[in-house]
């Protein structure tokens, strides 16, 4: 399976995802739509994961690259490529589906858990109830029709969505190293004010131990994505 990531902001560190696909023999590409270079050739990839960033869905006089990964991941949709969508690129999928991104009524910024709902998906199977997770987010989106809801937290009602078998939006950062929250936490120091759903650096930084957690956790996701695709494969 050919994984397509796309990143939003220079210091993201997708090296989860990248020894995830390096273990599991699937050649994986990393472009920044930012950057403004033509996107990847729509053959070239099975699994697009959408990463996040500090930009808005909204944004696209200020960020009018925008425009085109909107296009791009519409696109992969339609042609059926697998989709994983991760903050910004969950609710990017969210509206190509026809959800409304908008503020959530308070950031949700910090390690906070995460409850799955009573729906199950296979993507989600072997997955926790409750677990913790990081978040960093000031929007949320409404669920499209015909998605599936998955999880919620205390901040935010729509964590985790899937819409079929191969569309996953996932709100919360299974992803983040503990390297990419401490510059996170340096870069947008001035979002760190105080808040009910809002953590200091320090309470952050005291907790990256649940990193190994969260990456284990995307890994099985990661895994039932590939396993789906090899049956797929199999089947002809």
């Amino acid at each position: 399976m050919r994984v397509l990531l796309l990143k939003h902001f220079p210091f993201d560190d997708a090296s989860v995802i990248l020894t995830w696909a390096e273990e599991r023999r699937c050649p994986a590409e990393l472009f920044e739509p930012p950057s403004g270079q033509p996107f990847p050739p729509m053959d070239s990839f099975d699994l697009l994961v959408v990463l996040g960033g500090p930009m808005s869905v909204t944004e696209e006089d200020r960020h009018p690259w925008l425009v085109k990964e909107k296009a791009f991941l519409r696109e992969a949709i339609e042609s059926g490529k697998r989709v994983l969508g991760i903050c910004l690129g969950a609710q990017m999928l969210a509206e190509a589906l026809g959800g409304r991104v908008y503020r959530n009524r308070e950031k949700e910024i910090g390690w906070h858990p995460v409850r799955r709902t009573e729906a199950r998906h296979p993507l989600l199977a072997g997955l926790p109830e409750m677990f913790w997770s990081f978040h960093w987010h000031g929007d949320t989106f409404d669920l499209p029709e015909g998605a599936v809801h998955l999880a919620a937290s205390g901040a935010c009602r729509n964590q985790a969505f899937a819409w079929g078998d191969r569309l996953l939006g996932l709100q919360f950062h299974l992803e983040t190293t503990p390297e990419c929250m401490k510059t996170m936490t340096e870069r947008w120091a001035g979002e760190l004010v105080p808040g009910r759903w809002i953590e200091s650096a320090g309470a952050m930084l005291a907790k990256t131990a649940r990193c190994a957690d969260s990456a284990a956790y995307l890994r099985r996701i990661l895994d039932r994505m590939l396993a789906a695709h090899a049956e797929e494969r199999a089947a002809g």
